[in-house]
């Protein structure tokens, strides 16, 4: 299953969908459509992970790398997960306690927007 990012704004807010397996070979992918928003000037950005069928830790850098940048941009990145076995890696790896996880995008987007 290959690795689908699109984009979309809610709220104001923009939201990046991934879609399919985040792994070594797609991370970059992912990393690079962060980064591109993030230089274009955005500060906060939702990444939605509902679609994601696999996450490894290359996938797992590629989201603290970009939730480093939003914070020191002064903004944040909430993820949308609600998948188990996604949310057991970031159990596992003890990221839950520093990513803002919620179950859907409508809840993430109200945490920016409080």
């Amino acid at each position: 299953m290959e690795l689908s990012v699109s984009r979309q704004s809610v709220g104001g807010f923009p939201v990046v969908a991934v879609s399919g397996e985040v792994d070594v070979y797609s991370a970059p992918a992912l990393k690079d459509s962060l980064s591109e928003l993030l230089q274009s000037g955005v500060t906060s950005v939702v990444v939605d992970l509902s679609d994601v069928a696999f996450l490894d830790s290359t996938g797992l850098g590629a989201l603290v790398e970009a939730r480093s940048a939003t914070t020191e941009a002064g903004g944040a990145l909430p993820l949308v997960c609600h998948q188990e076995r996604i949310l057991k890696l970031f159990a596992i790896t003890g990221l839950d306690g520093v990513f803002s996880i919620h179950g859907t995008v409508d809840d993430a987007v109200a945490t920016l927007q409080a």
